[in-house]
């Protein structure tokens, strides 16, 4: 299947609210196919995760984690691979944490985020088979960015001091250095 561009920001289609994918599109070829591109257009890319509209789909689909550390964020834990559709997150107490965000469609730039600490989110996979998981750390902040995309919302957006966003190769040049280790 096809690595399809990435969208980035500035697009309009970034900003429109996605819509539910419909329970005769599960297990459909569209679907499949749908994922397959994302997957490969995520693993081209060394994302942690690719949100349907990032591509130009307008239809509420992620996808994240890998099961493998990923290269943008090698300190982060790993987080199992997985599809889901027509999310609903729930935030599971009040506690939120600040931490560094980087964005497929907010190329070179890195920005620290408050996100909840803590969630359950639920939805379906491909095979519309009910998904059920309360997470923390960032698990759920990877989940909460890609989601947040199927509002129509940018990373930068929720960003409340601007004095925490520049250009990964300022902020963090070791990543550069251990990516020519490699």
């Amino acid at each position: 299947m096809p690595v399809r561009p990435i969208l980035r920001m500035g697009d309009a289609r970034l900003l429109a609210v996605a819509e539910p994918v419909p329970e005769h599109a599960f297990g459909s070829v569209w679907l499949a196919e749908l994922l397959q591109d994302m997957r490969d257009t995520m693993a081209a890319a060394n994302g942690a995760g690719l949100a349907a509209p990032q591509i130009g789909v307008g239809s509420q689909v992620v996808l994240f984690g890998s099961g493998q550390p990923n290269p943008r964020y090698p300190d982060a834990p790993v987080v199992p691979p997985t599809v889901l559709i027509n999310p609903v997150l729930t935030p599971m107490g009040t506690e939120e944490a600040v931490d560094w965000e980087g964005c497929l469609s907010v190329p070179g730039l890195r920005g620290q985020v408050p996100r909840w600490q803590k969630l359950r989110y639920q939805g379906y996979d491909e095979n519309g088979q009910p998904i059920d998981r309360t997470v923390e750390g960032f698990h759920a902040r990877v989940v909460q960015h890609e989601c947040d995309h199927l509002q129509g919302m940018l990373y930068p957006m929720r960003i409340l001091d601007f004095r925490a966003f520049g250009f990964t190769d300022v902020l963090f040049p070791q990543l550069l250095a251990r990516a020519a280790d490699d």
